[in-house]
């Protein structure tokens, strides 16, 4: 009996193709390039794949910066049978030897300017074969140990098109590493059913309320590599209209600025950091007036900062949204024109949210607790790392490890990580109280804040913040004093001139811990 492959992600795209036609779908570099083009691209490479003994689910690891190369790679890999293995481009060469070591790949697709991160791991990952190289390698490029043969791309692309791959719901699609800010990075299982579920609940909550129709023009400056970035590549496979996208290399807000105002883009999908980026921006002085919805995720959005960019580009609707990679990315979102400030929105359709306490009891409306999920697009578990899984998803239930509250309608708040928890004196701290707190203060661009252990409270309370005009930390301290109660304002802030943030624009705490602590 063949397997139904109804959710299978190669026959995703496919059927997009089918059912939308050839279009310009995709400008990057100011190239524009036609969907057709691109599916006949991972055609030839997935049956080049296929030629150089790549078995169905074996997993495949690509290194690259966003460039239309990624996404043929992932359907390529898929249309092999095979599985994604996305590595960030800003990763060290010891984090990536730990990923080839951990996942098994003896293959690596890559750019010729990431050899020398491709060099420097591959004596610590033995089991490497071969490496795949997009574009042209120049003479003095670094050398590679002997035993890898370098394939360069186009030869994959000279292949005749193949089929696609039997696989059923259940098998590995995406093999997605965690940041590692809190120890080793971890392998998230990401089958094709889990992130065909996620994409089709996403594309159904972003248009449940109708206003979404003839939005079809997108900046994306999100890494491909992330799993925000992926999901937001799968939910354009299933839309009735044809999406036109204005793919960036990596984000850079000059640029973002302009390709907005060239291509009159109507929606964007950011981080707050790239939003508080583009606040440095003369935003105002540009014509946005054809942006509609910027959909914010990856990490809490302070007041200060929504307001700002409503004020500055008053056209648009943020809509926030949260999820993490062993969700599929997406848990909550706004739906246009439903917007709660403050709220992270309601779930997806089919997800199953609920907040609990320490005794894994659910909690009315208004209590915070850990944020729990149930739903098909909850990952199968932790690569190599069964006694984690059965911790992490007992009882069918995802632990996110997030605190959150719900409100009487069902709106989700988040509250903060359960991890980044500051225990002073006996009281707990939530960093992300004290952060928007001092993010009201009129010379403070970002803040973050870290517990310092302290002989005599257990933790100190210490915030680092970023200011767009001179301001005395005293001064700083005086402020979140008046509006935090005794145990939660900062004793200590300093002055930065940027916040650390992690490859897709996370607040570092990790980075902020070890200054503390220095």
């Amino acid at each position: 009996m063949p397997l139904d492959q109804s959710d299978h992600l190669a026959r995703l795209a496919e059927s997009a193709y089918e059912r939308l036609g050839d279009y310009e779908s995709l400008v990057y570099d100011g190239r524009r390039h036609r969907s057709g083009e691109l599916l006949r691209r991972a055609t030839r490479v997935g049956a080049g794949l296929g030629e150089l003994g790549i078995r169905p689910g074996e997993r495949v690891v690509v290194l690259m910066a966003n460039c239309p190369e990624v996404s043929i790679t992932y359907q390529a890999i898929w249309r092999a049978g095979a599985v994604v293995t996305p590595v960030m481009f800003l990763v060290s060469p010891p984090e990536l030897a730990h990923i080839l070591v951990d996942s098994g790949a003896r293959v690596l697709v890559t750019t010729a300017d990431l050899m020398a991160s491709v060099a420097a791991a591959a004596p610590q990952a033995p089991g490497l074969e071969r490496v795949i190289v997009v574009d042209e390698l120049p003479e003095n490029a670094p050398q590679l140990p002997p035993g890898i043969t370098i394939t360069p791309y186009a030869e994959l692309e000279s292949s005749s098109p193949g089929g696609i791959a039997a696989r059923g719901s259940g098998d590995l699609a995406a093999l997605m590493y965690t940041g590692g800010t809190t120890g080793r990075a971890k392998g998230v299982m990401l089958s094709h059913g889990n992130l065909y579920a996620c994409s089709a609940a996403a594309h159904t909550a972003a248009n449940e309320t109708g206003l979404t129709e003839g939005i079809t023009r997108t900046l994306m400056p999100l890494p491909l590599s992330h799993a925000y970035g992926l999901i937001v590549t799968l939910i354009g496979w299933h839309a009735v209209e044809p999406p036109f996208a204005v793919l960036q290399r990596w984000f850079d807000p000059a640029q973002w600025l302009k390709l907005a105002v060239e291509h009159r883009i109507q929606r964007t999908t950011l981080v707050p950091s790239m939003i508080q980026m583009l606040l440095e921006q003369p935003l105002a002085e540009a014509d946005l007036s054809s942006m509609r919805y910027v959909s914010s995720g990856a990490a809490p959005l302070a007041p200060e900062t929504r307001a700002a960019w409503q004020r500055a580009v008053p056209s648009s609707e943020i809509l926030e949204g949260y999820g993490c990679t062993e969700s599929g990315s997406v848990i909550a979102t706004t739906r246009p024109g439903l917007n709660r400030h403050g709220s992270v929105g309601t779930p997806l359709p089919g997800y199953e949210v609920e907040v609990r306490d320490e005794k894994d009891q659910s909690l009315p409306p208004g209590a915070e607790g850990e944020i729990c999920v149930r739903a098909s697009g909850v990952m199968t578990g932790y690569w190599n790392a069964p006694d984690l899984t059965e911790q992490t998803l007992a009882g069918g239930w995802l632990r996110t490890g997030d605190i959150g509250r719900f409100d009487e309608d069902g709106f989700l708040f988040l509250v903060d990580r359960k991890k980044d928890l500051i225990l002073r004196g006996g009281f707990n701290v939530f960093p992300r109280d004290v952060e928007d707190a001092l993010m009201g203060h009129p010379a403070v661009i970002s803040a973050g804040v870290v517990g310092r252990p302290d002989p005599r409270l257990g933790e100190e309370v210490v915030a680092f913040v970023a200011l767009r005009e001179p301001c005395e930390a005293a001064d700083l301290i005086a402020y979140a004093k008046e509006k935090l109660s005794a145990h939660k304002y900062p004793r200590e802030i300093h002055v930065l001139d940027r916040l650390p943030v992690t490859s897709v624009g996370k607040l570092d705490r990790k980075a902020l811990r070890v200054l503390v602590r220095t």
